[in-house]
């Protein structure tokens, strides 16, 4: 059995569905990952996620390798134990993290020097130690060490920097062959596109990493600050040079817009922090638009938060009550909003699958648009 099965291309666009299959159950794509940065997606318990039907989870390598440790999530015998998750799991590298700390990294050839940003302590990532951490982890999809630069960056930056990951994915490949998966299961190991907004850049990263035959193929170093422009025209070069046959991931994005449109651009696999954390502030994602339930014109609605989304925080609490629990600073009105918001983007991708499979993915998402924009009255 193929990791990754092309089922259909819509007629109208480069939208796609297809199958990846792990050890822990077939993923049904397009689909999103919620971020479970530490082993938790937050506000939102394992059994919830199974009863919304989510397949895979993201974990983060960098902060799991800080807390809890990887000698604690070993002696469980790797993370789908130790979080009692039964789906697949990917990790993050911990490229992005460490990009992120900024004055607390130093780069080289041989890998990111970097202080934690939990007790000052330094620590340093090479190619082959990320392998070795993701092996010890023990996630179904293992992503390769990149550097992730910023944006706007100078085209020789970019290009430095491109080169470097090239070399450090390549380092990832060999040491990936030449080690083992810790407790029975396969591992799949993705590459990490980069090249900023230069096209030709991106154009030769995806060659080069084409050739090495990854698993699948991931877009990294967007949603940085680029207009969103700017980030579809990088997807739409991108993809040209990307396999039919592997999985194509668009890392860290994003809002239900720019998933329907790169969905549309021909990606398959998404993760983003933004349906948990707009909901810890008050903001809901619904089939008829967004909710900032905080406003006072919901103080005396009876309306549930979205009917069309099959779930129980969806359907069972009006937004009265919501809004009470956010402007009395109730946990559970942060609970209540983040299983909505998981739900909701489970259900985007979901039923984007089935209008590409209808061959209707076009005409429905347009229709969609001009709803998820504007603000519910």
């Amino acid at each position: 059995m193929s990791f990754f099965k092309l089922e259909t291309t819509d007629t109208n666009s480069r939208a796609r569905a297809g199958i990846i299959s792990t050890a822990h159950g077939e993923i049904q794509t397009p689909v999103f990952m919620p971020v479970g940065t530490l082993g938790t997606v937050k506000a939102v318990e394992q059994r919830v996620l199974e009863e919304l039907n989510a397949k895979i989870i993201l974990g983060n390598t960098y902060h799991l390798y800080l807390r809890p440790g990887l000698e604690v999530i070993e002696k469980f015998g790797g993370l789908h134990k130790f979080i009692n998750w039964k789906g697949a799991i990917l990790t993050d590298s911990g490229g992005y993290q460490i990009f992120s700390l900024q004055d607390l990294r130093k780069i080289s050839e041989h890998g990111a020097e970097f202080k934690s940003h939990i007790d000052g302590s330094k620590h340093f990532f090479s190619p082959e130690k990320v392998i070795d951490i993701q092996r010890c982890l023990g996630s179904d999809i293992v992503m390769v060490l990149d550097e992730c630069v910023p944006y706007p960056t100078t085209y020789q930056y970019a290009s430095q920097s491109m080169d470097l990951s090239l070399r450090w994915a390549g380092s990832c490949l060999a040491a990936f062959k030449n080690t083992e998966p810790r407790y029975g299961h396969n591992q799949y190991l993705f590459a990490i596109g980069q090249g900023s907004m230069f096209p030709d850049l991106r154009i030769k990263y995806n060659q080069e990493m084409a050739e090495m035959d990854f698993d699948g193929y991931a877009l990294g170093g967007l949603s940085v600050g680029e207009p969103a422009e700017e980030m579809y025209k990088i997807i739409d070069i991108s993809i040209n040079y990307l396999p039919e046959n592997k999985p194509r991931y668009l890392m860290g994005v994003g809002t239900p817009e720019n998933i329907l449109n790169a969905i549309e651009l021909g990606i398959d696999m998404f993760d983003c922090v933004l349906p948990t954390r707009n909901a810890r502030n008050g903001q809901l994602f619904t089939s008829n638009g967004k909710i900032n339930i905080k406003n006072a014109k919901y103080k005396f609605s009876e309306k549930s938060i979205d009917e069309t989304i099959e779930s129980y925080a969806s359907s069972n609490f009006s937004l009265a009550y919501l809004r009470h629990l956010f402007i009395s600073d109730e946990i559970l009105g942060s609970i209540i909003a983040s299983q909505h918001n998981i739900a909701f983007y489970l259900w985007l991708v979901r039923t984007a699958r089935e209008k590409i499979l209808s061959g209707d993915f076009r005409q429905w998402k347009d229709s969609l648009l001009y709803k998820l924009n504007n603000d519910i009255n």
